[in-house]
């Protein structure tokens, strides 16, 4: 390299990569059964950054700078400095040794040092290096570095593909990089265990930075502060801001470090490189590494990082041998993709028509077991067609079955519980798991779907075969085993490439972006729950439901006759259009408003508003209504949807359809009977328990009060839970000013509505109308509610200012909630868009909450040796169906794993109660 090269030098955060590699990839052992998916994906993670660099910002020099132990200088400083970081996982302890053989292998320089940390050696080599005239690169995504970005000094997040300069640094911190450890020390940091100075987060720090110009001047001039607490505050924690810079300021002067000059780049050379992969069982990157080593090329786009790979193909399997050459190639990746296809999208009613996998991307394989046509054609029609070459489904599954259950095979899937419940008819059960969709739903809930389809358009930036290609639709629509097999192949083995794909790019962002134990503990257990309790399903006595619908129908006919004397004449009920004419051209009522179409809008939020007013015409309607959906959405589909096998139905369970975390159901949708009127509560009457079992209905009571109470820190609601009070009588004492003691109900009713209606965000108008109050008057009640609880107001704007910055908001557990209404130009939906934000982490709170129970309860029913099963989830409850003999043993059981969800995670300020009931059906129960 001559004197007028450029000089740049790279410092790569080898922890940083190490951390990324493990949580990015599934469990992977080499051939001695030492785990290595960490040593994997840093070797992969390296390769492709000294690679990528060859194109631009090529560097002259290069280091890989790692931590040597836990303690440190800081230590001396601060005993409890990150005292609260746990120790690695047990699979990742062995791999840190070989993690440095692999850098070894690259022929890199590696520093590390006891009693410092890499931040320090990496802050060291950039200062020095650019006293030299160096460029530096650090190559990492942490915080803590960025106090190092300046004149000649950037960072790169190498996961992102993003060069990180003062900007990002300002739109982090809301200082320039100099400031950094200012705010740094001000805000403290849980992670780290940094004290800080209380109640001052980087936002106010920063803008206290920017007033005083430093932390010392600051410090200096606390007394000026015109904010009590955070006056009191700074001058009580001076020391501890004091300590906390020393802390978080990095080392630019270490003297124990290799001299700049030995980091220059030295080539790779092969043999060690291929020898160290070899031994690792690494034989896809030594493939890979061999064709490319001194030959300049460029693997773009890499395997591994889910985009296009150079060789597509897709191959249908119809022979034992080829199908045991696919199996071997899977058990070797230690990683596929399975999509299972079926005679019909009702799992629980479908049969097994082929099995795909893929087992790197652009590599994939059909397996047709049940294909009714030939094996090519152009059209939709196979009537007549010869049947196809396929293997048998018994021979194919008895083959897969050691691949599908191996608990060192991860099996990667898009909505995986369905293919879970139709292999599971076969005996089958599949085990460990990932899910390309609930991977999305975890990073990216609200802002887009999770089906496969969209998400290889977003991310992938392919156009998927659509069913509707594929099927025809219709009356010509098809079923999938009437499909051409090379047709099918080529839909099967896309949808398991892309499913592949999906999982090696999204996966990796979880950890990044500090998702894993939201996926790990949350999404990643409940296809195996949901799996069982979509299996078991629930009883339903078809002739309760049979009657109810005659019934329904007597009075629909009762209804109708009312209603025609009522408008003077005969018309159709169900016509819109004639009930409009009706209202608001012949009998003249107000606030009649033409849609689109020209015809009067004649919708509930209209009828009721009459009704309220007194007209009987429109209150008759909405009771007609009411019995007509009760009859079409539930006796007469529900009768229909008993399996004919297990005389049950067996409801489906979305997992990624909401965007707070909550479950959602289908086919039937059993979590929206109303439970508020009679004709409701009839309908659950026809939910029964087997003979010789009895239902247990356990709700959680008023749980989102009891969690606004601990998240928003509201004394008087926290010790009214705490002492089992009645909290809307309660609420009603503090916003009316009455006696608990001989409260009239309708005041209790009124403050119960304020109590519900202020976690949705309710406008005085929505208040006025649920109370049948002026809006004046329900103003003055919402403004007394904020006064008694000022805390509440504090949440609401706390988190509507978080949710503006950021985008979304979090759970208590760390689900992350996307809002995309607030940044509607549109006033009223950037409204709907803040009321959700204020409502997301109760309600999401909830939702995680029910789900760490149901995930927990199998194994503690279990564990009592109880044969409970758990079949339903609908909001807050859970419905089981438990042997009459064991019902005084599972309802302890059943309230402990429920009351004590959050448990160990959060330590809630109030306590979570479940009310059990018990009936032979479940309106009996609840």
């Amino acid at each position: 390299m001559s004197a007028q090269d450029p000089r740049h030098l790279y410092l790569v955060d080898g922890s940083s990569f190490i951390f990324r590699a493990y949580h990015g990839l599934p469990p992977l052992t080499r051939p001695d059964g030492t785990p290595v998916n960490a040593v994997y994906g840093f070797a992969t993670m390296l390769y492709k950054l000294l690679e990528d660099s060859k194109e631009a910002d090529r560097p002259s020099h290069f280091a890989v700078i790692l931590d040597k132990g836990s303690q440190t200088f800081r230590n001396g400083l601060y005993p409890d400095y990150k005292a609260n970081r746990s120790a690695p996982p047990d699979d990742l302890i062995p791999q840190f040794p070989i993690v440095r053989e692999a850098v070894q292998a690259f022929n890199l320089p590696m520093i590390e040092l006891a009693g410092f940390e890499a931040d320090d050696i990496i802050a060291t080599y950039a200062t020095e290096a650019r006293k030299q005239g160096f460029d530096v690169t650090i190559v990492s995504s942490d915080k803590d570095l960025m106090q190092l970005i300046g004149p000649g000094v950037s960072m790169f997040d190498s996961m992102k593909n993003k060069r990180l300069g003062p900007t990002d640094v300002f739109e982090k911190f809301g200082v320039p990089p100099e400031k950094v450890v200012d705010v740094q020390a001000l805000a403290g940091d849980s992670v780290d265990n940094i004290p800080g100075v209380p109640g001052i987060g980087v936002k106010t720090a920063a803008q206290l930075i920017t007033e005083y110009g430093s932390l010392e001047e600051l410090l200096a001039r606390a007394g000026e502060i015109k904010q009590p607490k955070r006056r009191e505050s700074l001058l009580a924690n001076a020391d501890l801001a004091r300590i906390s810079l020393q802390l978080v300021t990095l080392k630019t002067n270490m003297t124990d470090i290799p001299p700049l000059a030995e980091l220059a780049v030295r080539e790779i050379e092969a043999g060690p490189l291929l020898a160290f992969l070899d031994a690792q069982g690494f034989k896809a990157l030594k493939a890979k590494f061999a064709t490319h080593l001194g030959s300049g090329a460029h693997d773009h786009p890499s395997e591994e990082n889910g985009a296009v790979p150079a060789e597509i193909r897709y191959e249908t399997v119809t022979d034992l041998a080829i199908l045991d050459d696919w199996i071997a190639r899977a058990q070797s990746a230690g990683t596929l993709s399975l999509r299972t296809k079926t005679t019909t999208l009702n799992t629980m009613r479908s049969e097994l028509v082929g099995i795909s996998l893929a087992v790197e991307p652009g590599q994939a394989c059909y397996i047709p077991v049940g294909h009714n046509n030939g094996s090519a054609g152009g059209g939709f029609d196979f009537d007549g067609a010869s049947a196809p070459v396929q293997l048998s489904r018994d021979t194919v599954l008895d083959r897969l079955r050691p691949l599908l259950t191996d608990p060192g095979v991860l099996k990667v899937g898009q909505n995986i519980k369905d293919d879970l419940l139709i292999l599971g008819q076969y005996d089958i059960e599949i085990s460990p798991l990932d899910d390309s969709m609930l991977i999305s739903y975890v990073l990216e809930a609200g802002l887009h779907g999770h089906g496969l389809d969209e998400l290889a358009a977003l991310h992938l930036s392919h156009k998927s075969i659509t069913l509707k290609e594929l099927q025809g639709s219709g009356q010509a629509q098809i079923a999938f085993d009437r499909v051409t097999i090379d047709k099918a192949t080529q839909y099967a083995c896309e949808a398991a490439d892309m499913t592949l794909r999906l999982n090696r790019l999204l996966k990796p962002r979880l950890a990044s972006e500090k998702l894993v134990t939201v996926y790990e503990t949350l999404e990643r257990p409940m296809p195996h729950v949901l799996t069982e309790m979509e299996r078991a399903g629930i009883k339903v006595d078809a002739h309760v439901l049979n009657r109810l619908s005659n019934d329904f129908a007597t009075r629909m006919a009762e209804y109708e006759i009312e209603i025609e004397r009522l408008a003077g004449r005969p018309f159709n009920v169900n016509s819109p259009k004639q009930l409009g004419d009706i209202l608001f051209d012949e009998m003249k009522l107000p606030g009649g408003k033409k849609g689109k179409t020209g015809a009067y809008t004649t919708s509930a939020d209209v009828l009721e508003e009459l009704a309220d007013a007194g007209h009987d015409l429109p209150a008759r309607i909405l009771d007609y209504r009411q019995i007509a959906k009760l009859k079409s959405t539930y006796t007469d589909t529900l009768q229909a949807e008993i399996n004919a096998k297990t005389d049950r139905i067996h409801t489906s369970y979305s997992l990624a359809s909401t965007t707070t975390g909550r479950l959602s159901s289908n086919d039937p949708n059993l979590q929206n009977i109303p439970i508020r009127t009679e004709e409701g509560r009839k309908i659950r009457r026809a939910f029964v328990a087997e003979k010789g079992h009895k239902l247990i209905a356990a709700d959680y009571s008023q749980i989102e009060l009891r969690l606004l109470a601990h998240i928003a820190a509201i004394p008087q609601l926290q010790d009214a839970f705490a002492k089992g009070l009645d909290i809307h009588a309660m609420t009603a004492s503090e916003v009316f000013g009455v006696p608990i003691e001989g409260m009239d109900p309708a005041v209790r009713r009124q403050a119960k509505a304020i109590n519900f209606g202020i976690i949705y965000g309710i406008s005085a108008f929505g208040l006025a109308r649920q109370l049948g109050v002026p809006q004046r008057e329900a103003q003055t009640y919402i403004a007394n509610y904020f006064e008694r609880f000022p805390g509440i107001r504090d949440y609401m704007d706390r988190t509507k200012a978080f949710a503006r910055d950021h985008g979304f908001v979090t759970t208590l557990f760390g689900r992350r909630c996307h809002i995309q209404a607030l940044r509607e130009k549109v006033p009223a939906q950037r409204g709907f868009g803040e009321r959700a934000a204020i409502n997301a982490p109760i309600q999401g709170s909830a939702a995680d909450i029910i789900r760490r129970a149901m995930i927990r309860m199998p194994a503690a029913l279990d564990e009592a040796g109880l044969k409970a099963r758990m079949l339903l989830q609908v909001h807050d409850e859970l419905v089981f169906e438990v042997p009459e003999n064991e019902i005084d043993a599972s309802i302890p059981v059943i309230r402990q794993v429920m009351e004590n969800a959050a448990k160990p995670v959060i330590d809630l300020s109030v306590p979570l109660v479940v009310d059990c009931g018990v009936g032979d059906n479940w309106d009996e129960a609840h």
